[in-house]
């Protein structure tokens, strides 16, 4: 199967990643953006790039920077005086895959240029409605040790992120794998693409038909509503998050080979979903009250 092998040589490239791979899996098969988190050379450019490699789409790396503009994500009309018109030049949104590098180290305005991208998978430029390629996706990378020369992210962009994904320092003996691995594989070629576009839109089809029960949607909506109530604000949780989860939780029972979603796959992948929308001042440590909205709420 085409999704194995494509996890497989994640798991074989980004050595001790299997959480991480896992949930961008299941970002991929849902149709979602990802936030890719953690301190710089852990591999969370080389995690999306492998990624990339392995489908047979377009790719784009964008390295944001404070200079950076919204017409160089985007695109611009440059005009020809020759023929006395404008061509679009197209910016390297237009990809099926885009690896927005260290997002955060751009311009609140820059940043707030791939809203319409992300969400309506299109971008309008001087009244011109662009539609992008299908699919698309947006991967995200953030240095979570050092706010020196970056921007915080705004709660709209970052509820336009289906998942986020913590990436840490993997332990010794992982490090030693991957020592060894890369003194003997210097030379070795990549792989070509596992997996095509087609093949893809199909997965996504068959993973957003897995069956959600009423009762499992009820156990969704009473999370995001404890949520709510512990942090006393009926805004804290959106609905596009309650959306995103229940996206989310199918595309994970999907990747786990189920035909139904269960209450595991939620509780999986609930902090995932909901923990970039609360980094607010108002929750300062969103995986401890993420964990007592799973606590608090009845299984059932």
């Amino acid at each position: 199967m085409p999704l194995k092998a494509l996890r497989q040589k994640l798991l074989e490239t980004v050595l001790g990643s299997q959480d991480a791979v896992d949930l961008l899996l299941t970002a991929i098969l849902a149709r979602g953006h990802t936030l890719v988190t953690g301190p710089p050379g852990i591999g969370k450019t080389t995690l999306a790039h492998t990624l990339a490699t392995l489908l047979s789409g377009s790719y784009r790396r964008i390295q944001f920077t404070p200079d950076l503009l919204p017409s160089d994500i985007l695109g611009y009309q440059l005009y020809r005086p020759q023929n006395g018109d404008f061509e679009f030049i197209a910016g390297p949104v237009f990809a099926n895959l885009v690896l927005a590098d260290e997002i955060n180290r751009a311009s609140p305005r820059t940043q707030s240029s791939l809203l319409e991208a992300m969400n309506e998978r299109q971008v309008t430029i001087d009244g011109t409605t662009r539609e992008l390629p299908d699919p698309f996706f947006v991967v995200a990378t953030q240095n979570d040790t050092s706010s020196t020369g970056t921007f915080p992210l705004p709660e709209p962009q970052l509820d336009r992120f289906l998942l986020s994904i913590p990436m840490g320092l993997p332990d010794d003996r992982t490090q030693l794998e991957i020592l060894r691995y890369h003194a003997e594989n210097l030379n070795t070629p990549n792989a070509g693409p596992l997996l095509d576009l087609d093949n893809l839109r199909t997965l996504q089809h068959q993973a957003s038909q897995i069956s959600v029960s009423d009762t499992l949607q009820r156990y969704l909506l009473s999370l995001c509503q404890t949520v709510r109530s512990l942090i006393g604000q009926d805004h804290a949780v959106s609905t596009r998050a309650t959306l995103a989860l229940q996206r989310a939780s199918q595309a994970s029972a999907f990747l786990d080979g189920q035909t139904a979603v269960h209450p595991d796959h939620v509780q999986n992948i609930f902090p995932h979903v909901l923990r970039h929308r609360l980094l607010t001042e108002d929750t300062p440590d969103p995986d401890h009250l993420l964990q007592a909205a799973l606590e608090q709420t009845p299984v059932p």
